[in-house]
This record gives C-alpha cells, structure tokens and sequence, in this order.
C-alpha cells in the first residue's frame, strides 16, 4: 500500500490528514497487543468528514497508522509537548497510558529509522511537493491540518476537550488574520465550544511549515470526536450530529479561501 495519497486540487488551500489511516504492515502488527491491534487513537472519518466542503482543494492523506508512526511528530523524536504526556514518533502507548506492544518486542532505533524512511519521509515529501504547487500556483498556500480525538481522556488533558481546537503554535504558524478568521467562526458555532492555542497548539506539522513570512501558513483543528462520531467501538459516523459540525468547518475553509484568494498579499509577508 502507498503510504500517501494525494489529490491535487487548484486552490490555495491544502488539507493535511496525518492520522485517518488504519493500514498496519504484518511486520509492525505481529509484536502489537490487543491493545495496539484495537487502533483506538485512529482519526475516525475525518476524510468523510471534510469531503466536498471546499471546491478546488488539495488533500494530502496518510494511509498508514499513527501506532506505526505518527505523521505529525518531529523525525528527530523530541516531544512536542515537553513536561506534559504525549506519544511520541513511534509510540509505545495509546492516549491512555497503555502500552500496545508485547513485552520486549518494542521498536529499537533501527527499526524507528526504517519506518521512517518508508512512511513518515515520503509523506512529508508528498504535503512538502503540494505547498510548493500551491505557493507557485496562488503567491501564497494555507495548510490546514485535520485531525480528531476522543473528547475525554485523563492521561492527554482534563476534563472535556472543546470540540474545535484551534492551533497555530502561539500565533507564529500563520498570519494573526487567518488565525482570527477561523476563531471567528468557531467561535460563532451555536452549540459549539473552541479554544485557541489550547491543550493542543499544533503538532510538528504545523510549526515545520508554517512560515508566516514566506507566503506559508499553517493551522491545526484538533476536533472533539463528539462532534460527528461516536466516542467508542465501532466508531460510528453519526450523519446527523456530522452535518452541523461540517456546516461551521466549511464556513472555516471558506474563509480561508478569500482570505487566501482576495488578501493575498497582506498575507503573503
């Protein structure tokens, strides 16, 4: 199976998916556990999730499973989130705390280069390749990374999570207007709950490409799972309680494509 897939679209807007993929090689799968081989920490239907939104979009979408490697963490393995619990490049527990290999059979530094090379590398190349296009193609390219995650889990944060979180690494990912445009709408959300720069400021994608002053902006939604799904095995897809999530993430998109399209150059420096 290819690592990435990716769908060219003619606008200036990228979607970044890093963690829908469930694809586990016979390799890495044999010395998972029960644990591991349940894949619970999956970005449940965030490419149905999205689907049709925003003409002309481009998609760069992860096919393999985070619990293989994990897309948006740093290759060198420093943590995103120092002093806080997190999982790392190739994690060795879920978002629980619970380890998911089999004892003694966790990967060792050559087998985390392998993996590497094979899957972290190529889709990195492939969303690197599409914001170039973008950039060459617009003057300027906004990368939106898509991502999910259970609303309540103890070992990663307290409490409820709010359903959009909004991350931009402390407003140095992207121009402080495209951050304020999609506040804005969540923030409008009847019903909805959003933060800013919260529990979750962007992963590594985020803060490897976003350079405001190069024309490259990079933003992170990190949704509440709630917002579309059920919260537990099978993880449905809830179509009603879907919809209205995707009625705000389109006006998001929206408003990033005329920010992109009519201000591109107060945005391009």
């Amino acid at each position: 199976m290819t690592p990435v897939e990716v769908h060219q679209g003619d606008g200036p807007i990228i979607l970044g998916m890093p963690h829908p993929g469930t694809f586990i090689e016979d390799e890495v799968a044999r010395h998972l556990n029960k644990t591991g081989l349940g894949i619970t920490d999956t970005d449940w239907h965030v490419p149905r999730l999205y689907e049709g939104l925003l003409p002309g979009v481009t998609i760069v979408r992860a096919t393999f499973h985070r619990y293989v490697i994990d897309a948006n963490r740093d290759p060198s393995g420093a943590s995103l989130y120092p002093g806080q619990n997190t999982t790392g490049l190739c994690p060795l527990t879920d978002f629980d705390g619970r380890p998911i290999y089999r004892a003694g059979v966790e990967p060792g530094p050559e087998e985390i280069e392998r993996r590497r090379l094979k899957y972290h590398a190529p889709y990195h190349a492939a969303l690197a390749a599409e914001i170039a296009r973008v950039k060459a193609r617009h003057g300027v390219a906004i990368l939106y990374d898509c991502h999910s995650i259970r609303s309540r889990i103890p070992f990663l944060f307290d409490g409820l999570l709010p359903d959009f979180n909004i991350g931009t690494n402390n407003t140095t990912s992207c121009h402080p207007v495209i951050e304020a445009a999609v506040r804005d709408v969540c923030v409008r959300a009847d019903g909805f709950t959003s933060i800013v720069n919260g529990r979750f400021r962007g992963g590594w994608t985020t803060r490897h490409y976003g350079h405001p002053k190069n024309g490259v902006h990079a933003i992170q939604m990190e949704l509440a799972q709630l917002s579309y799904m059920r919260e537990a095995s099978p993880w449905d897809y809830l179509p009603d309680v879907a919809a209205r999530t995707r009625s705000h993430l389109g006006a998001v998109l929206a408003a990033l494509d005329a920010l992109a399209r009519s201000d591109r150059h107060a945005i391009a420096s």
